[in-house]
């Protein structure tokens, strides 16, 4: 076959591909029109609390950060209010084992919860002992359609109150590990938006300023070079501007967001950040370096129906590789825990949870941990935590 025979076929092949995704994407955006809306807890008799501890130290610290919140739960739990329930097989050997990255019996688990709290999962890459598999986060934040992450960072000695709003589910991780290998010289990865995915992540930043009293939001693009995707990203956010009175959009490119962060006059005045997904991964991970890194941040994955809170550092094998895993920082899980309480309908006991964790980590810091021997166990660190919770109460 000739050079030219064989381009053609390679293209006659990556638009069939091209085709079967973008089908595909048809049903899901049909699925988010036809979606109920947003569960109100305070209706609930009964809410449903899902435990995955995770991989490496993520059963470690959520031992922990589980003490923490049945401590502030206890008179819901001894009402039947609120229930723990955790959620076996999403070990990484369980998962390769059954050759799934998240599998059914998993999901359906999930399913049967209103809120899930969830350790870090190992997702396997190149190099690693474990096969390729898809990222069973992002399986689980579409299933679910959690489409808004929000991360807070809180410096209050720079007077830092931020809440980071970042899509969850399209741009360039829609589709996963589905790109073209067009031929051996040619690969394509894809970013995708849609406009009612737009449109809900958008609004739900408006929403929560417009709730929370702030009267601006941060909108983080590259529109100047990525002019589709990003540019209507940037045109849905104006026009729910127009909707909400009293709060601006201010624009900026998330190469100078990054850079800037921490350069207190370019951040001065701003509250709430609106980013797409990959964009969001990236500057929302600087952001916890500012706070104090990535084991002391949370992230919050939040949809209509069902909302996950989670830990956004990894699972630490070096720790475990060490036999140090008893000597992970459970603050970020902890923080993680909070965000729950607080969705929930209980926003008073993360606010007392808030102000315990700023006396032990900032203020007091009678305990330290440093993840290594020389430091505090995340036993002994909770233990202190639930002293100051008492004493404070």
């Amino acid at each position: 076959m000739e050079e030219k025979d064989r381009q053609e076929q390679s293209i006659r092949n990556a638009m069939e591909q091209f085709g079967r995704l973008i089908r595909e994407d048809f049903k899901r955006i049909e699925a988010i029109k036809q979606a109920p809306g947003r569960k109100d807890f305070k209706k609930l008799d009964h809410i449903t609390v899902g435990i995955l501890p995770g991989d490496g130290i993520g059963p470690c610290i959520m031992e922990q950060a589980l003490r923490v919140a049945k401590y502030l739960l206890k008179d819901e739990m001894a009402s039947g209010k609120v229930e723990f329930r955790t959620i076996p097989g999403m070990t990484i050997e369980e998962r390769v084992q059954k050759n799934e990255s998240l599998p059914a019996e998993v999901l359906e688990a999930c399913k049967a919860c209103d809120v899930l709290v969830k350790g870090p999962f190992v997702t396997p890459r190149a190099g690693d002992p474990w096969p390729n598999m898809v990222s069973a986060n992002s399986l689980l934040r579409r299933a679910l359609q959690l489409y808004a992450a929000v991360r807070p960072v809180r410096i209050p000695e720079k007077g830092i109150d931020w809440t980071f709003f970042r899509e969850n589910i399209e741009g360039e991780y829609i589709w996963g590990n589905k790109g073209i290998q067009v031929d051996d010289d040619l690969a394509v990865d894809f970013k995708v938006l849609t406009r009612p995915g737009a449109e809900r992540i958008c609004r739900a930043a408006f929403e929560f300023a417009k709730n929370n009293g702030k009267t601006n939001v941060t909108v983080v693009t590259k529109a100047n070079i990525v002019k589709l995707v990003d540019g209507n990203f940037l045109k849905t956010a104006h026009a729910l501007e127009k909707e909400y009175p009293g709060i601006t959009v201010r624009e900026e490119l998330v190469d100078s967001m990054a850079a800037k962060i921490t350069d207190q006059e370019f951040t001065k005045g701003m509250q709430v950040f609106l980013l797409p997904n990959l964009y969001g991964d990236i500057v929302t991970d600087v952001a916890a370096e500012y706070q104090g890194g990535l084991g002391t941040a949370s992230s919050s994955n939040i949809g209509d129906q069902y909302a996950l809170f989670e830990a956004i550092h990894g699972v630490g094998n070096f720790l475990v590789q060490h036999n140090r895993a008893q000597y992970a920082d459970p603050c970020s899980l902890i923080r993680a825990m909070g965000e729950m309480i607080s969705h929930i309908g209980y926003p008073e006991k993360k606010e007392q949870l808030v102000k315990a964790l700023d006396i032990c980590t900032r203020t007091e810091r009678k305990v330290v941990i440093t993840t290594d021997k020389d430091g505090a166990t995340a036993e002994e660190f909770t233990d202190y935590l639930l002293d100051t919770l008492q004493r404070e109460a």
